[in-house]
């Protein structure tokens, strides 16, 4: 019940009878429904507003009440009329855009206790019951009203020649599908030099390993048999893969041949 405590202290001073502290409480059920009031009568008044107040006169006539409200998404407007018949309250509701109409009927001594309408605390009762038979009665054969959505922020606008699932945080792969392995520049241009220094995660060369088959001078080939008394058959070795020979590099290498020369101490057991 928050917010009726504060509803029924302001307008107090207007309630005379149980009808008019019933009213009040139909009043804020509505309001908690997504109702604002536009005011008492039938016919619109000058500078009207929604509000989750009650009018000016809205307990003028004990005997029949008339309030008007507007749903918060403005697409209902509904006019309430309270009759009083004996010691019950016949509640009259229309749409006035679908000309649908209601009704529910309340005993008022059921809600109220007539003789505590100065203290909040005590002169309702039964507000479960009531906010049942209006929500049932009222709200959900008219149509409960909706919240105006929240206009939320435009999304960042994408590039349209990137793909949908670009992601500029994801490193890319070496080699995409569908292109080919990026050549390798030339290795007696001065400017290759540190090149895989600035692009680590591409295909360039250049950087700080050496790689003594690009040093920019000539070298002779690899020969993957040397050191066996055979041949290797063809294909034993696949293009451009790394490999160990079994023996020195190349027939035609100049020099002394490395393997031929013992390390000293050679042939001393204690070493």
């Amino acid at each position: 019940m928050a917010g009726l405590e504060p509803l029924y202290s302001w307008a107090q001073a207007a309630v005379s009878c149980p009808q008019d502290a019933l009213v009040c409480g139909i009043h804020w059920e509505l309001i908690q429904h997504g109702y604002r009031c536009l005011g008492a009568g039938e016919q619109p008044g000058p500078d009207e507003r929604k509000s989750e107040l009650l009018p000016a006169g809205w307990e003028a006539n004990k005997e029949v009440y008339t309030l008007r409200y507007k749903s918060t998404d403005d697409a209902r407007e509904l006019l309430l009329k309270a009759i009083m018949v004996e010691d019950s309250m016949i509640l009259n509701v229309m749409d006035r855009a679908s000309q649908k109409v209601v009704d529910v009927t309340l005993a008022v001594a059921d809600y109220i206790n007539p003789e505590h309408l100065n203290d909040f605390h005590k002169v309702y009762k039964n507000m479960e019951e009531l906010r049942t038979r209006i929500a049932s009665g009222i709200i959900t054969p008219l149509g409960v009203p909706t919240e105006k959505p929240k206009k939320e922020p435009e999304a960042e606008k994408k590039d349209p020649a990137l793909p949908r699932d670009y992601e500029p945080l994801r490193v890319p792969p070496r080699h995409p599908a569908g292109t080919r392995a990026p050549s390798w520049p030339s290795p007696l241009n001065p400017f290759a030099v540190g090149g895989e220094d600035l692009d680590p995660l591409g295909g360039r060369r250049g950087g700080m390993f050496a790689d003594p088959l690009r040093s920019g001078f000539p070298q002779p080939g690899i020969d993957p048999s040397a050191g066996l008394p055979g041949r290797l058959p063809p294909g034993a070795v696949p293009p451009g893969a790394r490999f160990d020979p079994f023996g020195p590099v190349g027939p035609g290498r100049a020099g002394p041949d490395p393997d031929h020369l013992p390390p000293p101490g050679y042939d001393d057991m204690f070493m």
